[in-house]
């Protein structure tokens, strides 16, 4: 199944949904990557410094009473899905997304996967970057 590239129908159908999970992200090397670590893992990036990890924050303090080592950003983030099936192709998605949230002082942290995009905002501001995402459909956007 091909992926919509089409800008105005991905944020018209950009259907997001927020995750109740509290996420947070952290740095690890290399070594400690455990089966059971990659088993929580929501995504994995490796990184020069060390292997980026974003998991719930349930599963960090599980792992950590577990011996694991690792740098974490203070603040926790929810996960907006969108629900759109975006091609990895499609060209302004992620910039729409950004720039809506940025005029409201919203920091964003963006993943694109296979089928979808997600977005990891802080958990304090998750639900009014919810309802930004869900206007973008029916905004005239300037990028």
């Amino acid at each position: 199944m091909t992926g919509e590239t089409d800008l105005a129908k991905l944020l018209q159908d950009l259907k997001p949904e927020l995750s109740s999970d509290d996420f947070v992200f952290v740095s690890i090397a290399p070594e400690q990557l455990t089966e059971s670590l990659i088993l929580d893992v929501k995504c994995m990036y490796r990184e020069v410094e060390g292997v980026t990890l974003v998991m719930t924050a349930d599963a960090l303090r599980r792992h950590k009473t577990e011996g694991l080592a690792c740098e974490s950003a203070a603040p926790s983030y929810k996960c907006i899905t969108c629900k759109v099936h975006s091609s990895l192709e499609a060209v302004g998605m992620t910039a729409a997304i950004a720039s809506v949230l940025a005029t409201s002082g919203i920091s964003a942290n963006v993943v694109a996967a296979y089928y979808h995009d997600h977005i990891f905002v802080p958990s304090e501001r998750a639900e009014e970057a919810c309802r930004l995402l869900t206007s973008l459909g029916t905004m005239e956007l300037q990028l």
